[in-house]
């Protein structure tokens, strides 16, 4: 499990976005999305700069937990 905190995720629409930017690298995956606190756990097998890498893609800056 990989955690993010994901500080300019703020509606509905910019955690259906970081979702699809998760499945793009792997499309198994499977993320739970926290909007309130604006964190994501991602159950993947992909690398963790995989998955930064295509969040800051999709225009979103993320950190790991």
């Amino acid at each position: 499990m990989q955690n993010y905190k994901i500080d300019n995720m703020t509606c509905g629409h910019c955690a259906g976005n970081v979702q699809k930017a998760i499945l793009s690298v792997d499309p198994q995956a499977s993320v739970k999305v926290d909007l309130g606190a604006r964190e994501i756990s991602v159950e993947t097998v992909a690398a963790a700069v995989s998955i930064t890498e295509a969040l800051k893609a999709a225009g979103y800056d993320s950190r790991q937990l």
